[in-house]
């Protein structure tokens, strides 16, 4: 698996902020790493959104990237089905294709 860099994490923290504006959301803002230690990643809530932190030493580009879409996530406190399809269309816009399936189970 391809490791992280910060090149790649600078320029999806871009691409994910720029996306979750263009979508009327709160886009967080990144930084590395987390102030805590032995975390991967931390959300800080300020009054006009949130920083994500994100650990990118020593660790795929696939986490950290699923770390940081996340973010937006948690940012937004956005829950199914709508966190879903934003967590596919992140992974979008990083340059990765991902299937969407819908639930078909029916609650009677």
């Amino acid at each position: 698996m391809e490791p992280a860099t910060t090149v790649d994490f600078a320029s999806a923290a871009r691409s994910l902020t720029r996306e979750a504006r263009r979508r009327g959301l709160v886009a967080p803002s990144y930084r590395s790493p987390p102030r805590l230690v032995g975390v991967d990643r931390s959300i800080r809530r300020h009054p006009s959104g949130a920083a994500v932190a994100v650990r990118v030493r020593g660790r795929p580009w696939a986490a950290v990237a699923a770390d940081m879409i996340e973010g937006v996530v948690a940012t937004n406190r956005l829950v199914a089905p709508r966190s879903d399809r934003l967590r596919a269309e992140l992974w979008q816009v990083l340059g990765v294709l991902v299937e969407v399936r819908s639930d078909e189970r029916k609650v009677a």
